[in-house]
């Protein structure tokens, strides 16, 4: 998508005529907005008099709302795989809306958008203060989720039978294009539902956000399966710890990881594509740092060297949710590191970890705690002046509303950005495992 493309104009579902019930030192208004491209050298350069720079539209409590507090109905709903912060989010708008605008009808979806299909037949929840008040210090979702698509027509109908005013959708990048035509459906027959998306992804990498929740508790859990595996690599002689983590098409939590705890020698992650065999590949530049140190610790996110494994176009299948599904890269470094050891006549110690459902299904540590809490407090004061068909984001440092069109997942790990060129100085590993030619 170009600059020239993108539109981050944020719908409303009518004009804001009620007070807000809500007491602060200030409010924000829509007029208050963050310029999207702040590099100098293009604002020095920029038409002021002919178009405005492109801006995005701060978040926060607004003077007037939308919806009239005491008859409004909200629903929350969470959807895809699991991550540390889900409660907390849920918590955050339950408490908002409870005791600062003064909502009291507040119902929990069950199993994601599967809740809404009624041949299904889950129940909903009545959501309390009460019921909610301690739910940050599990993980999971108290909601519980599900993959995968359901009727758009027959979701809005269910909404509409439920006389839900606001719509709360807690998910990754799939559940925010399924949110999209959930409130492309309702412009449609010109409902009054506002749909707030709030996204989660613990890979870190939606486009136009800075940090996505449960990114800083996964960090702070890899560290300690990246601490047992050089325990375990300098416990034995050529002993070997091999760490798989998240990171299906990007390298954020190996890469932030890595740097975390600075005991890994290698890092391989899907933006860098390396070789396996060759004088350069990877399992000869590992055969040498084994032979010198005697131990290593190496970390491959889960999208890493799909290309080792050969497949068909037709071959290409997806999960409920669309993903395309990985081969499982980690039992077959696994096997190609042993293989190779074994053809050469050296004998290695391998452990091999993969923590990543532990890691998901932890509560958010402190950092995401807070974020989370901000992340929903925002959506609804979103929700409550009437914007629709957007998500809360930080942008920039800034708590901003985004279109949900505008924010995809896609943001990688720039192999010649400063961060990879860290990680490099930190592992020491070679710049490429790339054979010539």
């Amino acid at each position: 998508m170009t600059t020239s493309d993108l539109n981050f104009e944020i719908p409303a579902l009518g004009k804001a005529t009620i007070p807000s019930p809500v007491t602060v030192s200030y409010f924000t208004p829509d007029e208050r907005r963050i310029i999207y491209d702040n590099d100098l050298r293009h604002l020095s350069s920029h038409p002021w008099d002919i178009r405005p720079p492109l801006s995005i539209e701060v978040a926060g409590p607004r003077r007037m709302i939308y919806f009239d507090p005491p008859k409004t109905k909200a629903a929350i709903i969470t959807c895809g795989g699991l991550c540390p912060g889900i409660n907390d989010v849920i918590r955050a708008i339950v408490m908002e809306l409870h005791h600062r605008y003064g909502v009291q009808n507040i119902v929990g979806i069950k199993y994601g958008f599967q809740g809404l299909i009624p041949s299904f037949g889950h129940e909903v929840v009545e959501l309390s203060p009460e019921l909610v008040k301690d739910v940050h210090a599990v993980g999971g979702s108290i909601l519980s989720s599900s993959r995968g698509k359901q009727d758009v027509g027959e979701i809005v109908n269910v909404l509409k039978r439920m006389n839900i005013d606001i719509f709360f959708c807690i998910g990754g990048d799939g559940t925010m294009r399924a949110t999209e035509q959930i409130t492309e459906e309702i412009a449609r027959r010109r409902l009054d539902i506002s749909v707030i998306g709030i996204p989660k992804t613990i890979d870190n990498d939606l486009n136009l956000v800075d940090k996505t929740f449960g990114f800083d508790t996964a960090i702070a859990e890899a560290v300690q399966a990246i601490r047992c595996a050089h325990v375990e690599a300098k416990g034995a002689p050529m002993g070997i710890g091999l760490v798989k983590l998240m990171g299906r098409q990007s390298g954020h939590i190996a890469v932030h990881a890595a740097l975390a705890q600075n005991d890994a020698n290698f890092v391989l992650i899907p933006e860098v594509p390396f070789d396996l065999e060759g004088e350069r590949g990877f399992l000869k530049v590992l055969e040498r740092r084994l032979r010198r140190r005697c131990h290593c610790v190496i970390l491959v996110a889960e999208g890493a060297g799909q290309e080792f494994f050969f497949r068909e176009e037709d071959d290409f299948e997806t999960d409920a949710s669309g993903n395309l599904k990985l081969f499982d890269i980690g039992p077959y470094l696994k096997c190609a590191i042993e293989e190779h050891f074994n053809k050469v006549g050296l004998p290695i110690n391998l452990k091999y970890i993969d923590p990543s459902y532990m890691i998901r299904s932890v509560p958010a540590n402190a950092g995401d705690s807070i974020y989370c809490g901000a992340l929903g407090q925002y959506a609804v004061h979103a929700g409550m002046s009437g914007k629709t068909g957007m998500l809360v984001g930080l942008f920039r440092g800034e708590y901003v509303h985004l279109p949900l069109r505008a924010v995809m997942s896609g943001r990688k790990v720039d192999p010649t950005g400063n961060i990879w060129m860290r990680v490099i100085e930190s592992t020491g590993q070679p710049m490429a495992m790339k054979n010539e030619g």
